[in-house]
Parts: C-alpha cells; structure tokens; sequence
C-alpha cells in the first residue's frame, strides 16, 4: 500500500508571477527581515539575507545562527519493507541504521547518475524521514513497487529550524533542553522546549557545532520565541540568517548543492551534463558489496575504469571573484573545467570554490589556472589565477564532533 498527501489543484487563471508560500515561522522571519530580500526555495518564501550578508556568516561562525529550513524536501517512509526499500533506493549500505540515527546518502537512476542526495532519519518503530534537496515523491513511488511501505510528503506538516554555531549547545540548553550533553554528531533525541514536543537532531550544513529542530507547525513561533527570548535577554548574541550566508559556509565545508555544483540526473538535459557519484567526490557512499540497488550495475562497470572528470575543492589566489571561470591546464593551455560556485571565505582570507574538472587516465591536472574576467570602475579585466586542491573540506572545527561540547 502507499499514500502520498493530496495535491491541490490551482486556480483557473493564476498570474505567472510566482507566488510564495508563507512557512510557519514567517511572522517572526519577516519581523526580523531589514532588507525584505527574498527568494523561492521549493515554492516558499525564503530570506537571501536579513540584515548584512557579512553579521549572518559571523553569526554562523563565531556565535549563533538560525535558520527557517521548512522548505526543505520531507517524506515519511514506513511499512514492514520500509528498511529493504530504502536500502534498495540508495547506494550506500543503511542495513544497520539504528533508532535516533542520522546518515548521509545519494540516490540514482539506472545508469548510475545521482539524482539527489539528503538524509536518512531513522524515527524508531520501521519509520524513516527522508530529506531532499528536491521534489523526489514521484521517483520514490515507482521506485517502491513491489515493496509493501507507505510513503507521504510531509514537507508542509513538519517546521524545522537549523541552529547552528559555536554556542548553538549553550543556546539550545538555556532554553531548555538539557538532553543534548550526550548527543553525537548525527544522533538525534526527543525532547521539550516550554513544555512543547520537539525532535532535535546534531546535524547541519555548516561544517560547525549544531542542531537541526523538528516541529509541529502549530508550534513553529512558540519554539522561535523560546530561542530569541535568549537574545532579548542579552544572553547570547543569536541571529536569524539567510540563504546568502549559507552559501558560503557550506562551500568552506566542502558540501555539495544539486543544481549549484551539479546537474541532477532528471534536470540533466545533454548527454554526459548529469553525474554519478563518483564525479562527485562521493564514492565513499557507494557499497559494492551490498545486494542490488538503483545504479549499481552502471556504478560497478564505472569503478573499473579510471575517472574521467570529477567535482573537486579548489582555494584560489588573490581576491578577484572567480565566478564561472574556466579552468585551464597551464596559462593560455587546454581548458579543463569550470568553476561551478564560490566565495571569498572571511576565515580562511582565500577564494575558495566547487570545480568540475577533467582528469587524464585517473588522475588530476598537475597544474590549475582559472581565467578570471572581473570589472574594475566600469572596464572589464582578465587576470590569471594559480588554483590548489584541497583534499579535505576548506573549514572544518573540532566542537563539531566533541561530545558533549564546550559551552561558550
């Protein structure tokens, strides 16, 4: 059997100018908005920035973040085949996935091309919380013939909060959670804030010290003013952010966006545009050994050849903005790739980027030059810019993984 919540159908005459759902913090998220700067995330009304692009990143970085991410793809999947189903769907093995668990997975069509990634919350009783970066309801209804599970989109019953930096656990335990001092990165738990029900889970897409709230929406402003009540108490220094300066902390932690970085295989529309984990830099979440899943012909044959391309972390020199620049092997040689995303990094002081580049048999070019084109005082400038690659994520800090952490 599978259920999957109802779509509403749309007016007869609707104006093409897209209009953006409301989520269940918008009250509170519009109150705090300066600069009324918005974007579409999955159809709903999301903050670019609030304030300044630079205050939320530091935010993030140096205090208390936090974020509206009820946009986010959300499917619940239960059933007595729900485990053997989803460890159909993905390439990495979940047989062992225990209750209050979280991992990190990628899913892909037949010929091996990712179609997305998210994660896997295993609820406890044969539930699981799949979360995506876009619409997969339709995907995971044919791919669950034959299974006997129920799968529902609850991307618009379920509010969630990311909190995020480094004093996310004193902010969190002031406002009444006392059970994370045990919680390990990509654990989860339940528990109260003002007597109201919550799910709390150590994850995030930061690269820090955090939490992601999971709610009611009913509860969604309750639950916010609990966390801000701190800040109006001059107890901590904690600020909404936005989409802007997510981007940038995800780049320095070296995660991926289907869509920024990559084109999904149902997005991809010219042959060898879409890519398999492998070009992705994320073989480390394909297991060969496990029994059949989606892709793992394709993804076999293609672990036996040498890699053709791959998306890689590259720091860049000097401070020109190397947005979509093209990668060459030596100064005016062959181009090799592309640069796909990137930010100058406050922390780190260097431009760091996502770059799609070719590898000969195997391996990666010796050199990297980026042919950056920029505009000083209306003229137009080409500059050439020596690029390094970074094997492990640009910004990384110890609280991420310290349990308990620090208090701050």
């Amino acid at each position: 059997m599978m259920r999957s919540s109802s779509i509403k159908a749309g007016p007869d005459h609707v104006d093409f100018k897209e209009v953006l759902a409301p989520t269940p913090f918008q009250d509170r998220v519009d109150s705090y908005s300066l600069t009324q700067d918005w974007a579409s995330w999955n159809g709903y009304k999301t903050a670019k920035t609030y304030d300044t692009l630079a205050s939320e990143y530091f935010a993030i970085r140096s205090t208390c973040g936090v974020m509206d991410l009820t946009p986010m793809e959300k499917y619940r999947v239960g059933g007595p085949d729900a485990l053997h189903f989803l460890n159909r769907l993905v390439t990495r093995d979940i047989s062992g996935l225990q209750p209050n668990r979280v991992t990190y997975v990628v899913w892909c069509n037949d010929e091996g091309k990712v179609l997305d990634d998210g994660t896997i919350f295993s609820l406890g009783g044969g539930e699981y919380r799949l979360c995506s970066q876009h619409h997969q309801l339709d995907w995971l209804l044919i791919s669950s013939l034959g299974f006997d599970v129920t799968i529902e989109e609850e991307t618009h019953s379920i509010a969630a909060l990311a909190v995020q930096g480094p004093t996310s656990y004193s902010v969190l335990s002031a406002a009444g959670i006392q059970e994370l001092n045990g919680l390990k990165p990509f654990g989860m738990i339940n528990a109260r804030v003002n007597g109201i029900e919550c799910m709390v889970s150590r994850t995030g897409f930061t690269g820090d010290l955090g939490y992601e709230i999971w709610i009611d929406p009913s509860n969604a402003s309750a639950i916010w003013d609990a966390i801000f009540a701190l800040k109006e108490q001059g107890l901590f220094d904690i600020r909404p952010t936005g989409l802007g300066a997510l981007e940038m902390v995800r780049i320095e932690a070296g995660f991926i966006l289907p869509g920024d970085d990559f084109n999904t295989a149902e997005t991809a529309i010219r042959a060898d545009h879409d890519r398999s984990p492998y070009e992705l830099g994320l073989g480390w979440l394909v297991n060969l050994q496990k029994c059949y899943f989606t892709g793992k012909r394709a993804l076999f044959a293609e672990f036996a050849r040498p890699i053709r391309r791959k998306l890689v972390r590259l720091s860049i020199e000097g401070n020109k903005p190397p947005k979509d620049a093209f990668l060459y092997d030596r100064k005016g040689g062959g181009r090799i790739g592309t640069i796909k995303s990137c930010v100058w990094s406050p922390i780190l002081k260097t431009n760091v980027s996502m770059a799609d580049i070719e590898y000969d048999k195997g391996a990666p070019p010796k050199q990297i030059w980026a042919e950056i084109y920029y505009q000083k005082e209306l003229e137009w400038r080409a500059t050439w810019a020596q690029c390094r690659l970074s094997i492990k994520p640009f910004w990384v800090h110890q609280r991420s993984s310290a349990t308990p952490p620090q208090k701050y």
